[in-house]
């Protein structure tokens, strides 16, 4: 029994680890990711550049952006090779299921490299597309390692070429959420990798943790919400309504931060920025209109609690704007987080020690 320790549920204010790859200030609303801004990093990365930076900030040698690219084109190749043997991981109902187990097959080692995390960060978005395309009744799609890794995700998803604009898009959101400081995935992660396994199975433990509906379950249900509310002028009785019966405001709030999610900020803008290039994004009127809403009203209810957009809830919107479907929202936070979840990975190896937190036991004692 640990008599002196503070006790804390959840592990609330206390520190882990000391980390250079991102940070949360969650007063101010800001997420500094690798000593960059979230804002100017998502709109002037690729996702490939973004992974280069994630992994030599937690730990690997730099590398050439065509080096890079290159071995993210062989990783996907290797995917679906994977995938062809093992047709079996598609048929699961789940798509997490699908990308937790399909992960679990591929091989892996303890070093710390570059390569080895492109390969399996890769292979995330060959294992989500190719199950959506096996759960709408179409064969199994083979990458081309010769395109950009969002624009080649876009073009498995839809069996045909996709514009600039939407893997620009992707490339935003795949930034964007592709780390965020010691949350719920990235922990388990590291816990992992502090026993000294192996890269893919703190990958699988962390795609677990995301799996859970409190983590990484929250763009689908704001989606639902959306089309339910349906207009603009709806919004405040249907907002008002489902307070009042106790139900939860989809999209709004958040553990970390006070005020509005940043990466909510971005993925507005990255909406604006397709409608300026003549995407349609029909529900970002009515997004902007349940946010407005739903803060005001939160606000009234819960003065000493207000709660502000967090990053599920324009999530939803951005992906929806660039045809993704609802079902595999979670595995795109996959294919995103795999990135940081690798780079804390090399950062705990470098770094830390084995994570073994002690507990108070408030049990019988023996007579």
């Amino acid at each position: 029994m640990v008599e002196s320790a503070v006790v804390s549920n959840g592990l609330d204010g206390i520190v882990v680890a000391e980390t250079r790859i991102s940070e949360v200030d969650g007063l101010r609303g800001k997420l500094i990711i690798c000593g960059h801004d979230s804002e100017e990093l998502a709109f002037n990365s690729t996702f490939e550049q973004t992974c280069s930076l994630l992994w030599t900030t937690g730990g690997t040698q730099p590398t050439s952006q065509s080096d890079l690219e290159q071995k993210f084109g062989e990783g996907r190749i290797e995917a679906y090779e994977l995938l062809k043997k093992n047709p079996f991981v598609l048929q699961q109902s789940h798509p997490m299921d699908a990308l937790r187990t399909a992960t679990s097959l591929m091989s892996s080692a303890t070093q710390i490299d570059w390569a080895e995390y492109a390969r399996i960060t890769a292979a995330q978005a060959v294992f989500a597309a190719n199950w959506s395309r096996v759960h709408r009744g179409l064969e199994l799609s083979c990458p081309d390692a010769s395109l950009t890794h969002s624009a080649d995700f876009l073009r498995l998803l839809k069996d045909k070429p996709v514009s600039k604009t939407d893997s620009d898009a992707l490339d935003v959101y795949w930034t964007t959420i592709s780390d965020h400081a010691m949350n719920a995935s990235t922990f388990t992660a590291r816990v992992v990798a502090s026993t000294e396994s192996d890269n893919i199975s703190a990958v699988v433990a962390a795609i677990g943790a995301l799996k859970g509906p409190l983590h990484g379950g929250a763009p689908g249900p704001v989606l639902e919400m959306l089309n339910e509310i349906g207009s603009p002028e709806n919004a405040e009785s249907w907002i008002r309504n489902a307070i009042d019966s106790g139900k939860r405001i989809m999209g709004m709030g958040h553990r970390i931060y006070k005020v509005r999610d940043p990466r909510a900020a971005i993925f507005e803008k990255a909406i604006r920025n397709l409608e300026a290039s003549g995407v349609p994004a029909s529900r970002l009127a009515l997004a902007r209109s349940v946010e407005a809403q739903a803060k005001k009203i939160l606000a009234q209810k819960h003065p000493d609690h207000p709660l502000k957009a967090n990053v599920e809830f324009y999530t939803a919107v951005l992906l929806d704007t660039i045809q993704i479907p609802d079902h595999l929202f979670s595995s795109m936070f996959a294919a995103g987080r795999a990135g940081g979840w690798l780079a804390h990975v090399a950062e705990q190896r470098l770094h830390g020690r084995l994570i073994r937190p002690a507990s108070r036991y408030t049990g019988a004692m023996p007579h």
